[in-house]
């Protein structure tokens, strides 16, 4: 039997990644978190999803194939490295090394957990130093890291220099400033999985998603509010700072496609840019919404809210080349999709 593992399996990309593994192959997909910040697979599973629960995990699906672990991943980490077969002494799951591991958990929240707590977010650097200590020990077939666009230097993305950011802007022998605690603990993921790769011969890839989103994201991030706030037809409409600033939106669907591509052919712990190479402001997302929504509001920007840089985009030519990959979704289709998803959940 074939075993993956997703750290923080319940939060937004991690959910996403449990089903599409769930119905794209017929592994078996053990999923930890503490639910800290995501939810129980009760509530993103299909309605009717079998379950049970034995021995400290939960399992669900027909076949028992998704197997859910509710505990905090350091926790995990820490018995892993101090006895191998914690799974099979602990939970009696007969796991002698994964296929695939996935490591999503992380601290994470929106820009004003980033702004708002910085230490907080500066334990993802405990997490992964534990998680490639572990990893690096035991070896598994394939190891992805989500890094962050945030790893980027922010002099990069300011109002008067902009510009589509390349994977070669990141040069660990010329080092520019990420943005804040969460972005120097992704920039140092990514130099713990060079080592892991360099020194201990496992095989890393990893990504700098821009600005992911998808239909079930929840509303501490700026796409499903900005869509509810547009379904219940808000006016005037807020917006944090001008809101002229600037991200890179690309769909979940497309992360976790170029995702699963890249890890078929970066091994070396090297990094690529997951985005749509297009830069989207808040108040052209909130045009979009709006215009679904059928009406235009007056905008009411607040400018006392945090808003981290002023542009952040992706150069997606290095992608293009080496993978031969560019999103399938666009910005108007994705957000449409969230935006009906809205209509239906707050109207």
């Amino acid at each position: 039997m074939r075993y993956h593992l997703i750290t923080g399996g319940c939060g937004f990309v991690g959910r996403n990644f449990v089903k599409r593994l769930y119905n794209t192959t017929s592994d078996t997909i053990l999923f930890i978190d503490d639910l800290s910040v995501g939810t129980h697979p009760s509530t993103w599973l299909p309605e009717g999803t079998p379950s049970k629960s034995d021995n400290g995990l939960e399992f669900f699906g027909a076949d028992g194939r998704m197997i859910f672990l509710k505990e905090d991943i350091r926790i995990v980490l820490e018995a892993l490295i101090e006895n191998p077969d914690h799974f099979k002494k602990s939970y009696g799951l007969d796991i002698s090394n994964f296929e695939d591991v996935f490591h999503f958990a992380a601290i994470v929240g929106g820009r004003a957990t980033i702004d708002g707590d910085p230490m907080k977010v500066a334990l993802d650097l405990a997490i992964d130093a534990l998680f490639f200590r572990w990893v690096c020990l035991t070896k598994p077939k394939r190891v992805l890291y989500p890094s962050s666009s945030a790893a980027y230097p922010v002099d990069l993305q300011t109002e008067s220099g902009a510009i589509a950011l390349s994977e070669s802007d990141i040069d660990f022998t010329k080092m520019g400033q990420p943005d804040m605690t969460y972005g120097w603990s992704k920039l140092t993921g990514e130099y713990l999985a060079s080592i892991a790769s360099e020194y201990y011969g496992v095989s890393v890839t990893c990504i700098r998603p821009f600005s992911g989103y998808g239909e079930d994201q929840d509303l501490s991030y700026p796409v499903p509010a900005i869509a509810r706030r547009a379904a219940l037809k808000e006016n005037p409409f807020e917006v944090w700072g001008s809101g002229k600033q600037g991200r890179d939106f690309v769909h979940i669907d497309d992360v976790i496609d170029c995702t699963l591509l890249a890890m078929e052919h970066i091994t070396d712990g090297s990094a690529i840019n997951i985005g749509s190479g297009k830069l989207t402001s808040f108040l052209d997302l909130i045009s979009v919404f709006t215009s679904f929504a059928g009406y235009s509001p007056d905008i009411k920007p607040l400018l006392d809210k945090p808003v981290g840089v002023h542009s952040r985009y992706a150069n997606m030519d290095y992608v293009s080349k080496k993978l031969g990959w560019k999103p399938q979704i666009s910005v108007e289709e994705g957000m449409r999709r969230v935006y009906d998803v809205a209509v239906k959940k707050y109207t």
